[in-house]
């Protein structure tokens, strides 16, 4: 059986398609357009946003043929990482790599099906259809991930060198589970999330980074949120643990919550680890706004161990966040190419940094590319308009040199985060003083 595997996003500089970080891009970039879609078709960009939510969904249905088969990659990272070439001139290995009953990938099938519940939601009120048809592929993905439990990398041993999992399966198919429960209000869903809760330690495991990897601190958040409703206080005893893991992580973000606090550069950026540290912040970013926003829903405030804290002080300090990313900071540079007066010109990016077929019609092989382009001091020949660069490091240094690919490569999942984040702050536009406080 042949599959159609054209379409979908890479995942960052290079010219694989994995399919883990580009569910995760899905499922985030959804979530932004759940929250926040009134203030992104307020900028004009609601349209922008499901075209590019489609792109890829139209992808993971053609990847997902079968009930319990799921095409995850396509291209290998060892000959890709060989090349420098642009994709009109491909010559690396475009193998596809799947997972099915006898090959089981539970974290990427339930990232899958969180993205496809969470995309079902968007499309929901414009395209039913469609809707029905992201559900019908998430339930699917679900069932596979869940029956059929193993770790992905362990069958797609070339994912392993580049989305290894670290956290393992059972955070994906918690968060699986609730994104099912938000598309169809289908309480064997969450049963699945209160019952497995501890056995997969969504109310054990107190983590202060929420990433492509590790889902606890997003699904935690999801289902402590739960109890703002009355119907969900009969499980109260359970969505109390998940809130209490939830506002451990937001604490720590915060600086509020002691030794667990995360690590922050002198110019006052979340500090995670060396390697995109941006996308952490993104995500942090993301989370504190969404949560924020339960705050002033509810009345409450968050209870740190180091103090009190409000929703619009949590709010304010993702704003900070993204305003050190956008150019506040000690660097003066916009870590969103294409944003301010100053940003990286140099991305660690095949297409940005080659010349387009437009303008230099003649192939480009993998050696030409590293010598021509790859090496040259001279700014990218393209700039790739509101990617978001891996950031700078502990000390708030930046060195925008193509080969300092921890600082300088750009990943989807850091700009899909990012959109909510940057949707929430336009609404702060057009609100008053005292949505602020």
């Amino acid at each position: 059986m042949q599959v159609d595997l054209v379409g979908g996003y890479y995942d960052a500089g290079d010219n694989v398609k994995f399919g883990f970080p580009m569910a995760f891009t899905v499922t985030m970039l959804s979530w932004g357009v759940i929250e926040y879609g009134s203030e992104i078709s307020d900028a004009g960009e609601y349209d922008h946003a499901l075209l590019s939510i489609k792109w890829a969904t139209d992808y993971l249905i053609k990847a997902h043929p079968r009930p319990t088969e799921l095409w995850v990659q396509v291209g290998d990272g060892e000959t890709d990482h060989g090349c420098w070439q642009r994709p009109e001139d491909m010559t690396t290995s475009r193998r596809a790599f799947k997972i099915d009953k006898n090959n089981p990938g539970s974290e990427v099938a339930g990232e899958t099906a969180a993205a496809m519940a969470a995309a079902s939601i968007v499309f929901r009120p414009v395209d039913l259809p469609y809707s029905r048809l992201l559900l019908r592929h998430a339930r699917q993905l679900f069932e596979f991930g869940d029956k059929y439990r193993g770790k992905y990398d362990e069958s797609v041993k070339e994912a392993k060198g580049y989305y290894k999992s670290v956290s393992g399966y059972k955070d994906e198919l918690l968060w699986a589970s609730l994104w099912l429960y938000k598309a169809t209000d289908d309480e064997i869903y969450l049963n699945y999330s209160l019952l497995n809760a501890l056995e997969f330690g969504g109310i054990t495991w107190a983590i202060t980074e929420f990433s492509w990897d590790i889902k606890f601190a997003g699904l935690q958040i999801i289902a402590s949120m739960l109890l703002s409703e009355e119907r969900h206080q009969k499980h109260r005893n359970v969505l109390d643990k998940y809130r209490e893991k939830a506002e451990y992580y937001l604490c720590a973000c915060l600086g509020k919550g002691g030794a667990a606090n995360v690590a922050r550069t002198p110019g006052g950026l979340l500090y995670v680890r060396q390697w995109n540290n941006l996308q952490y912040v993104v995500t942090a970013s993301f989370l504190l706004a969404v949560y924020s926003d339960h705050l002033r829903a509810t009345g409450r405030r968050l209870v740190c161990g180091q103090g009190a804290v409000g929703a619009g002080e949590v709010l304010a300090f993702a704003k900070a966040q993204a305003d050190y990313i956008l150019g506040n900071n000690p660097q003066g540079m916009s870590y969103m190419v294409g944003y301010g007066p100053r940003f990286p010109v140099r991305v660690h990016h095949r297409g940005a940094s080659i010349a387009s077929y437009r303008d230099e019609k003649g192939f480009i092989g993998c050696v030409d590319g590293y010598h021509r382009w790859f090496h040259s001091k001279d700014p990218n020949p393209n700039i790739i308009i509101g990617a978001i660069v891996g950031g700078p490091d502990k000390n708030d240094d930046f060195e925008d040199r193509r080969d300092n690919f921890r600082q300088t490569e750009a990943c989807t999942y850091n700009t899909a985060a990012f959109v909510g984040v940057l949707a929430r702050l336009h609404g702060l536009e057009h609100q008053s003083p005292t949505a602020h406080s």
